[in-house]
């Protein structure tokens, strides 16, 4: 389902308007009695059209096709302890304030904002921790082509910058498997991601406490 025909359903439930009510919106401003015969930009003009009637949408806080990956990258962000406000709704701040000239909720639909949005992000947790996204001279089906395994490395990196050599010894004790398993999947990466991250931001923690109290 799109965001026009969902907010289009939302708003009609707001204002109590039914099915009948509902047709006759549609042909007063597309002409068309039905959703599925509208294009897109008609969609739009349905929802423009209930807000001026007082729908107040309840925006999500990370929409678009874009959302679910920067979900994913905020969470990483947090648990590299770059990030201190893990909510969408930071998430969503840091687009609309850093990002994109963007004041509209939807702001990750089109491929030039959203690639734009997804760069912006990973170019951040680069520089703050390290983190290397490049897959330049890795086979086809590296594990270490995840981006799950790129976050926990950037992790490892920081705990422990001098034991490298300890970091699948100690990534597949976490989710209980032998040394040599390298078949990660997205949710094994995610347990060893939040694992990892407590100890990152107790670390982060630490040497923050420790500046005040030099500070002081």
């Amino acid at each position: 389902m799109s965001s026009s025909i969902a907010a289009i359903h939302a708003g009609c439930k707001q204002l109590g308007i039914d099915e009948d009510g509902r047709r006759a919106i549609y042909r007063r401003v597309t002409g068309k009695p039905k959703l599925t015969l509208m294009t897109p930009v008609e969609q739009e003009a349905v929802v423009t059209e209930l807000r001026r009637l007082g729908f107040a949408a309840k925006p999500a806080l990370v929409d678009g096709k874009y959302g679910k990956i920067l979900q994913a990258l905020w969470k990483a962000g947090w648990n590299l302890g770059v990030i201190v406000d893990r909510t969408d709704a930071a998430l969503r701040a840091w687009v609309v304030n850093h990002q994109t000239s963007l004041s509209a909720v939807r702001f990750v639909h089109h491929a030039d904002d959203g690639s734009a949005v997804v760069e912006g992000l990973k170019a951040w947790l680069a520089r703050e921790a390290r983190v290397e996204w490049t897959d330049a001279g890795l086979p086809k089906k590296a594990p270490e082509r995840a981006h799950g395994y790129k976050i926990a490395r950037a992790q490892w990196a920081i705990l422990h910058p001098r034991g490298a050599y300890l970091f699948w010894s100690f990534v597949n004790d976490i989710i209980d498997q032998d040394e040599l398993y390298r078949g990660h999947t997205d949710a094994e990466w995610i347990t060893v991601m939040n694992y990892l991250g407590k100890q990152v931001r107790g670390a982060r923690k630490a040497v923050r406490d420790d500046s005040l109290q030099d500070s002081a």
